[in-house]
């Protein structure tokens, strides 16, 4: 999306992320799969809501990972363009954007190892499945392949879908980013904008329909899995949004986490209450179930909306950060379980 943004997550295991962060996109009228993020849901879908299963106790091999309670999120603004504040903070993990300007001013190894030396995980967001002008590589697609640029975001000004299918996207775009984020030594990526196979204009889509475009976006988000942890076992895969690609072939395999916006509260303090977000959460639910942990992010302000959020996260054993939808400043962590 077009703003980008940190956030820290904390874990049994801390970890900090880079990442920028996709904005909420708007419903959706058809999405072929269980479950649709509160961004791309419907209020027209013919989906009906799933009940949430009840809470299952993971396998404890992937106790480390699921134990992470407290995680930042911010993608922009950060003091004197530092991730000192981050690093300072008493999270678990972070996420902020691969480069500090969300532009081509990289965070270096120097600066990631410095966050990590505080025992936090960090992870370098970017997107997967759509590309803001502001990027570097967009000017590339521009001159190179813009056939590869697909049709504006309206809700995100100077954003696109890309055709994410196209083997060029993976070589010009996708891996670049990924051998930056292992260069400069960072736990993970935190892919965004996997809900673009929702939202993508199926008039762009050179004749695929959103069950296709659903199998596309799972197996680039497995081969980037396949690439960099071959590279370096033990990175992190941790996709934001759209957890129904859990049905899709190698997706769960694949990621070791799932960041999950908006699954209490949407932007700003407006409860969730639709049929999605019962589906959301149970398709969340299958996931922490099978081991994956979930960074949970909802965009609230009222003490009341802030306290009752956290206490869903501790309920769900998921872990929770309650901030402001332009991720451009770091929030305080939930109070401690059982407090």
């Amino acid at each position: 999306m077009v703003a980008a943004a940190a956030v820290v997550v904390a874990f049994a295991v801390t970890v900090v992320v880079v990442v920028t962060r996709t904005p909420a996109s708007p419903p959706t009228a058809a999405s072929p799969l269980t479950a649709t993020p509160p961004a791309t849901a419907s209020a027209a879908s013919p989906r009906t809501a799933t009940p949430a299963p009840p809470v299952t106790r993971p396998p404890a091999a992937t106790a480390p990972l699921l134990g992470i309670r407290d995680w930042a999120y911010q993608l922009q603004d950060y003091p004197g363009g530092r991730l000192d504040r981050l690093a300072g903070g008493p999270y678990q993990l972070i996420v902020v954007d691969l480069a500090r300007d969300a532009a081509a001013d990289y965070f270096t190894a120097a600066e990631i190892a410095r966050v990590r030396a505080t025992g936090k995980r960090v992870l370098a967001y970017f997107e997967i499945g759509s590309i803001e002008n502001f990027r570097p590589e967009y000017s590339q697609l521009h001159r190179a392949a813009p056939d590869l640029i697909a049709n504006a975001w309206p809700e995100w000004p100077g954003e696109y879908f890309t055709r994410y299918y196209d083997p060029r996207w993976w070589s010009m775009v996708v891996r670049p980013r990924v051998d930056r984020a292992l260069r400069a030594g960072f736990d993970g990526v935190y892919l965004d904008t996997p809900l673009a196979y929702e939202q993508i204009d199926l008039k762009a889509t050179q004749g695929r329909d959103r069950a296709a475009l659903a199998r596309d976006m799972a197996a680039l988000i497995v081969r980037i899995s396949r690439y960099a942890k071959a590279a370096r076992p033990g990175f992190l895969i941790v996709p934001q949004n759209s957890p129904e690609l859990r049905h899709q072939r190698g997706y769960t395999a694949a990621i070791d986490g799932i960041g999950m916006e908006e699954l209490f509260y949407e932007a700003t303090d407006e409860r969730c209450a639709q049929d999605y977000c019962a589906e959301n959460l149970a398709e969340t639910r299958a996931l922490r179930a099978a081991g994956k942990f979930v960074l949970g992010v909802d965009y609230a302000t009222r003490p009341a909306d802030v306290r009752a959020a956290c206490a869903r996260y501790a309920t769900e054993h998921f872990a929770g950060t309650v901030t402001v939808l332009g991720l451009d400043r770091t929030t305080p962590p939930c109070p401690a379980r059982g407090a």
